[in-house]
């Protein structure tokens, strides 16, 4: 099973990872060579900020692929298809959407429908939507709950066309519901392995009713600390504090439940991008690699059992 690691960048009151691009290059360079596979773009401006900052990092990266952050309400379905459509074809299909049930910034929040309920139908009907604008041939209305469309349609598709990785969270029953008919990749909620197992659980029933079981990834926030650090939480992720032999070893059951990535922050430093980035997922690779060698095949087990009892 490949584990695959996503790099999501801090927020300082400076500014943020993005504010000095000529320093961000830097660290983008070193967090793909490092052997991350993504990075999650969330500035608190906002989408159009994102949206912007995603080409940048795009044009500046040869492999490294971009999570965009984005939340239903900001710009209209229209104009996000086609904006995101452009993205993703000028990446070469790097691109995936990451859709949040609360806004990235205060600004965002008027636009908000009340009840958390309707949030998630509000969602639902975007991504509907979205799927719709970079799959048809032809202009389309809709008219819904939340979006009115006259002729709706998308003249360039980007690569990937309707089958855009989608990203969704959540743990209510209505947030599973929508991500069971439309995540490719969950992003789970910290908590011990028996805790996350239990909402994989969950999910995987979900997208079941929608025939998808089997089509969903799942990702795990990790938030690292250094040695003998004693501040606030953050409940948003799994916390490991010490070096990367640490967080390999503290990643390693939640790689056995089926995480098949994770959202490393905490390390935008680029000592600390190059040195853990690579110790880590060197470790985790090689004790996978491992367990799958020890791990008996097929049979095996049954055959000694039956050797040994005819010798007793």
């Amino acid at each position: 099973m490949p584990i695959e690691f996503t790099h999501v960048p801090g927020k300082p009151a400076n500014g943020g990872f993005f504010y000095d691009f000529a320093e961000t290059a830097t660290k983008l360079s070193l967090i793909e060579d490092a052997g991350f596979r993504k990075l999650v773009v969330d500035d608190p401006a906002g989408l159009l900020t994102n949206m912007d900052i995603a080409a940048q990092t795009l044009d500046r990266t040869a492999s490294l692929e971009v999570v965009l952050t984005h939340w239903a309400g900001v710009i209209e379905p229209t104009v996000a298809a086609r904006q995101l459509a452009a993205l993703d074809a000028r990446s070469g299909g790097r691109l995936s959407l990451r859709m949040l049930g609360e806004p990235l910034e205060d600004s965002d929040a008027e636009a908000r429908p009340v009840g958390h309920s309707v949030v998630w139908q509000r969602i639902d009907e975007y991504l509907v939507l979205l799927k719709r604008l970079w799959s048809n041939d032809r202009p389309f209305d809709h008219e819904g709950a939340f979006y009115s469309v006259r002729g709706g349609y998308v003249p360039r598709k980007g690569p990937h066309g309707a089958d855009l990785t989608i990203r969704l969270g959540g743990q209510s029953g209505t947030a599973l519901k929508v991500a069971g008919r439309h995540a490719d990749v969950f992003e789970l909620t910290a908590g011990s392995p028996d805790e996350v197992a239990q909402l994989m659980q969950r999910v995987r029933g979900a997208a079941a009713e929608h025939g998808r079981a089997g089509k969903l990834r799942f990702a795990l926030p990790i938030r690292t600390r250094p040695e003998g650090w004693s501040g606030a939480s953050d409940h948003k992720a799994v916390e490991v504090a010490g070096p990367p032999a640490r967080l390999a070893l503290s990643l390693l059951p939640y790689a056995a439940l089926g995480v098949e990535e994770f959202m490393i922050s905490g390390i935008d430093r680029p000592g600390e991008i190059a040195r853990n980035g690579r110790e880590t997922v060197t470790l985790i690779a090689n004790s996978l690699a491992r367990r799958a060698a020890d791990a008996p095949q097929p049979g095996t087990f049954a055959a000694g059992s039956f050797t040994e009892a005819h010798l007793r």
